[in-house]
């Protein structure tokens, strides 16, 4: 049984480089940034955080998305004496698009319409951070909206790097 099992751990490790290096090519070529493990996508806006704000804005409105509110979470912690690093919550969407996620399972609701935070970070950096549409449809089950989650995170990519570079 050992003649065979070396070979076959041979095997596995060649596919497993294999697998490592090709994922490494995929990024290397502009596929979506990777999410963490907690699904969320960071990017770093090469603005201030008004200017990376009205930017967003701005490319929402220019690709026809439907922009439902602007939260400044910072100002809402002041309310409540707490200061806050400056932060806030953009919620917007394409209501023909985001509905078929919660036609696949209603609890997708949780995650729409788009939320994209901007916010400095402890060293001044602002950064722009959303949570990945694949994250989302394995956090909610969903198996049919394939090219919709696909297209969703093209969209939601493209507005986040419409803010890294000047």
């Amino acid at each position: 049984m050992s003649n065979r099992l070396i070979p076959f751990c041979a095997a596995a490790l060649a596919a497993l480089s294999l697998v490592a290096t090709s994922a490494r090519f995929v990024q290397a070529e502009g596929a979506p940034p990777a999410a963490s493990a907690s699904g969320v996508i960071t990017n770093q806006s090469a603005y201030g955080l008004d200017e990376t704000v009205a930017r967003l804005k701005k490319d929402i409105a220019a690709q026809g998305i439907t922009f439902f509110q602007e939260i400044d979470q910072s100002a809402l912690a002041a309310k409540a004496g707490i200061t806050l690093r400056p932060s806030i919550l953009l919620v917007f969407g394409n209501p023909p698009l985001g509905t078929q996620f919660i036609t696949a399972n209603p609890q997708a609701g949780l995650d729409w319409p788009v939320r994209m935070l901007v916010y400095r970070d402890e060293t001044g950096t602002v950064r722009v951070a959303y949570t990945d549409f694949g994250w989302i449809a394995r956090r909610h089950g969903v198996a049919t909206r394939d090219a919709q989650f696909r297209m969703a995170s093209e969209v939601a990519a493209s507005i986040a790097g419409s803010v890294s570079g000047r």
